[in-house]
């Protein structure tokens, strides 16, 4: 949920005060702003057939917040880059203006004010361009006194029906309505009231709810607006993203045309994760039928963001007019399945790794949802390729990426050359100057025959890659697997770190058609970890994931920039090593196969208050050594002792709770490994 001083342009400032005491400070509560009753019938404008698929566009926000480059030229712009870029005709309609757009001030009748100095020729000047370009335009206000920026922007909570008049009158196609400074009215009549002085208008204009999931606006939303907020603001790193994604996934049932879970706009193009990240996020907010809400100044993306944002097979599985949300079907250790029903029968499927390591995942046609056949298209929405399958959906997917399917019954599938799985028997690790022994796998998952299989594997300039058995077979069956052992040797001398290992593959199917595939790997040259007990705070990580901001070395998480952390502090005990972290965490370290133990003091550190819900988890390669239950800010310290013998990697993970990431601020003090 909502981290309120993580956004250091827009503050969230919700009031405790009571309608009533909204009314004695001189505002009018929000059923005085409307007009008499009769004015006002619920079927005055036509709601229904509005936002029949989730709405995609762009809004400005998390590329520009308040700064000045927010203005007219940019809203231009981006309408002109919609056209010439193809996303307007890829599906993408709004182009949406987000807090600032207007002076801090009404004026004498009450009317908002738009901004002079970003928007010198009005809304409606800017809303006739978007509109000349075939798209719509959307606005931004909140339902309280004053939107969530510092500047005390006015709010519509007490001016709804006048407000909601304006932006008709402008020529405005979509509203997100935010959640702050809010004076502690009802949720439900707040956001109702704005229903009903949108309809009042005669206007068409989808309703965003934006009350960030607090008061489970998915249970009583679907007749109030077409898209409701299911979490907090997204921010631009994988943490975030991925808190996000599993907080809106088990809310499958209630999405569907004209009521939308939304979690949050898109992040692509940004800068804060890595193009394979930027995948995943579009694939998974595809896949759970989320608004398509493009976050990047477009006017200086790169071609990487636009062919992500572009991926028409991917959008398709957004906009499938069924308007199913995906349901997970597993989530084990982080290798998630996700399965989305479409109109024709077919079935999406994301093979999604949230890991820091490649995963094999797998599932079949049977556990997604299709009928029984003896073969199955399969085909790849990134790759843009068909195949065959006999029934078997799986693939090894890189560290957080996602392999993106449709999957249909279809006898005619095998036409298509048979999938193949690429996939190593481990995760890659290496001591510089020691010989890895690895094995490869190439599997037949088609109905069909893959013929003249060869597999090859390359690694960065300088090390040694042997293939130690076999590297080619003449036939692969439904099932069988081409297996051969390499000797992978890294320099002596070679700094710890990330390199790039590939496993190719080529086959031919049975018509003779070649087949090229590429793995990309990571193998990471590490460190044997010293003899004797070393504070976790001190030693080189594997990979750190956070929440919000980055993982912190002996300090508390301050959720932005490293650094900004406090002492970590537990139950007003002070620690001076350790780590600090944000849920959701994960911390990895290269153990070897020479340690014996974990030790840590863990719970919520004291700079929450009384927020901030956790629970700790300590593994072992791919089992849980150690784990807590749920701790809150009002517990000391815990002790968490765990057995991690043997482990290659060993993993500290920390959990929201399951109440969401509000202030889910986790420390592991005096964190030890014991070699």
């Amino acid at each position: 949920m909502r981290n309120l001083h993580t956004r250091t342009t827009r503050t969230r400032v919700v009031g405790a005060l009571a309608a009533g005491l909204l009314c004695a400070a001189g505002l009018a509560a929000p059923a005085a702003a409307a007009p008499a009753a009769s004015a006002a019938p619920a079927a005055s404008a036509p709601a229904e057939g509005l936002a029949l698929t989730p709405p995609m566009g762009f809004n400005n926000w998390n590329s520009t917040h308040c700064r000045a480059e927010f203005d007219e030229a940019m809203v231009k712009g981006i309408a002109d880059i919609f056209v010439e870029k193809g996303l307007k005709d890829a599906g993408y309609e709004y182009v949406n203006l987000d807090d600032c757009w207007a002076l801090p001030s009404r004026d004498a009748n009450g009317k908002l004010v738009p901004d002079p100095v970003r928007f010198p020729n009005g809304i409606k000047a800017v809303a006739d361009y978007v509109h000349s370009k075939g798209l719509k335009i959307g606005i931004y206000t909140s339902a309280g006194t004053k939107t969530c920026n510092t500047a005390g922007f006015p709010g519509s909570l007490g001016h709804e029906y006048s407000d909601a008049q304006q932006f008709a009158d402008w020529g405005v196609d979509y509203l997100k309505y935010d959640n702050c400074n809010n004076q502690g009215v009802d949720a439900k009549l707040r956001y109702t009231t704005m229903r009903d002085a949108l309809r009042a208008t005669g206007r068409p204009i989808v309703y965003s709810i934006c009350e960030w999931g607090e008061n489970k606006p998915w249970e009583w939303a679907a007749d109030v607006g077409q898209l409701w907020r299911t979490t907090g603001d997204i921010s631009d790193n994988w943490g975030s993203m991925l808190s996000i994604l599993k907080q809106n996934l088990p809310l499958a049932a209630h999405a569907g045309p004209g009521r939308w879970n939304d979690p949050d706009m898109l992040e692509v193009g940004n800068g804060g994760m890595t193009d394979t990240e930027y995948r995943s996020h579009f694939s998974m907010w595809a896949i759970m039928a989320a608004p398509l809400l493009i976050g990047s100044d477009l006017r200086s993306a790169g071609e990487e963001t636009f062919e992500i944002l572009g991926n028409r097979e991917v959008i398709a599985v957004d906009q499938d007019p069924l308007g199913k949300q995906g349901t997970v079907i597993s989530s084990q250790s982080g290798r998630w399945v996700v399965a989305k029903e479409m109109r024709d029968g077919s079935r999406a499927v994301a093979l999604f790794n949230e890991s820091g390591t490649a995963q094999r995942i797998t599932t079949s046609a049977d556990a997604v949802g299709l009928p029984a056949a003896d073969a199955y298209a399969l085909r790849d929405l990134w790759q843009h390729r068909s195949y065959n399958t006999a029934g078997t959906i799986s693939a090894t997917v890189p560290a957080h990426g996602t392999v993106l399917l449709r999957v249909a019954a279809d006898p005619r599938s095998v036409q298509h050359p048979p999938a193949v799985e690429l996939g190593l028997n481990r995760s890659p690790l290496a001591e510089a100057g020691k010989k890895t022994a690895l094995t490869s796998t190439v599997t037949d998952l088609g109905r069909t025959t893959a013929k003249r299989v060869s597999v090859s594997l390359t690694g960065p300039s300088g090390w040694s890659v042997k293939a130690t058995s076999p590297t080619t077979s003449p036939a692969l069956s439904t099932g069988r697997s081409l297996r051969t052992k390499w000797a992978v040797t890294a320099p002596q001398g070679t700094p710890p770190g990330s390199y790039g290992l590939t496993l190719k593959a080529s086959y031919r199917s049975p018509s003779g058609v070649r087949v090229d595939s590429a793995l990309p790997l990571t193998t990471t040259v590490v460190v044997a970890p010293p003899s004797g007990t070393s504070g976790l705070g001190d030693l080189p990580w594997l990979s750190a994931a956070n929440g919000w901001g980055p993982v912190e070395r002996n300090t508390s998480n301050g959720e932005s920039d490293a650094g900004d952390g406090n002492p970590i502090t537990i139950g007003g005990v002070v620690y001076g090593t350790g780590l600090g972290v944000h849920a959701d965490s994960t911390v990895e370290y290269y153990a070897g196969g020479a340690c014996e133990t974990v030790t840590a003091r863990v719970g919520v550190d004291d700079e929450e208050g009384a927020d901030g819900t956790v629970a700790f988890e300590i593994w072992a390669d791919g089992t849980r050594a150690a784990s807590t239950g749920v701790l809150t800010n009002a517990m000391p310290a815990q002790a968490l002792t765990a057995d991690v013998t043997g482990a290659q990697v060993v993993r500290l993970v920390v959990t929201d709770g399951g109440d969401g990431v509000t202030s889910d601020h986790g420390d592991w003090a005096e964190a030890r490994l014991t070699c």
